[in-house]
């Protein structure tokens, strides 16, 4: 059998796209962070010649751009105005979850970095106009909307956060906390056995009742 040639193995890539580009750079980024992102070891990644890439993307911007418009896409936005508003509250903040479950790292870039695309504006919009058909004024408006992104991402944060905490404890968290002192401890000690279940769903879901239930209780521009 005859070695193959480099235009044999060619051959038998997959084509280079746009869309093999981008997913590529997003599975570099969830492996290594977004600082390890440069068209060269996207390219790395894909087996190809740097130079090739720049027929589908023009610089390291224009990917990260496209990173983020993958990742928003990748949201069920799909809406029902004739729902009530909180239903549809909850509807986002569950798909923003998702998507944050998802792609945690690059979630991160859409939110930290500037993009030219209208891409990250569209869950805003969504939760602008299921505020303002709760009948809520445009100041709260964007505080609500601003509320739910930071509970979906604050969410995030916090189980991430305890599932490096539990990988790195050397005994179990409620032994843990037996070990504490009692006089500085005491309630962490008696609720150790329910402080070291974890159960991010049902935490999540609490916290959205918690939070829906705080913005029904908000005025509405009419009562102002």
């Amino acid at each position: 059998m005859t070695p193959d040639t480099p235009a044999d193995a060619s051959a038998r890539r997959p084509a280079l796209t746009r869309g093999r580009i981008v997913r590529a750079a997003i599975a570099l980024i969830e492996r290594e962070g977004a600082d390890a992102l440069s068209m060269r070891r996207v390219a790395s990644e894909l087996d190809v010649a740097v130079m090739s890439l720049y027929n589908h993307v023009p610089n390291k911007d224009a990917l990260l751009e496209g990173v983020a418009e993958h990742v928003v896409s990748g949201m069920e936005l799909q809406d029902d105005p004739s729902a009530p508003w909180q239903a549809r509250a909850r509807a986002l903040v569950r798909a923003f979850r998702t998507v944050a479950h998802e792609y945690p790292r690059c979630m991160t870039v859409v939110l930290t970095r500037k993009f030219h695309t209208t891409v990250g504006l569209r869950p805003a919009e969504r939760a602008l106009a299921l505020a303002e058909a709760a009948g809520f004024d445009g100041v709260t408006a964007v505080r609500i909307m601003r509320a739910l992104m930071a509970y979906a991402l604050g969410a995030q944060m916090r189980e991430i956060g305890f599932g490096k905490w539990l990988h790195h404890l050397d005994t179990s968290p409620a032994a843990d906390f037996a070990r504490l002192d009692a006089g500085e401890f005491p309630h962490v000690i008696a609720l150790g056995p329910v402080l070291a279940r974890h159960d991010p769903e049902a935490d999540f879901e609490f916290g959205l009742d918690l939070l829906i239930g705080a913005l029904e209780a908000l005025p509405r521009a009419a009562d102002v």
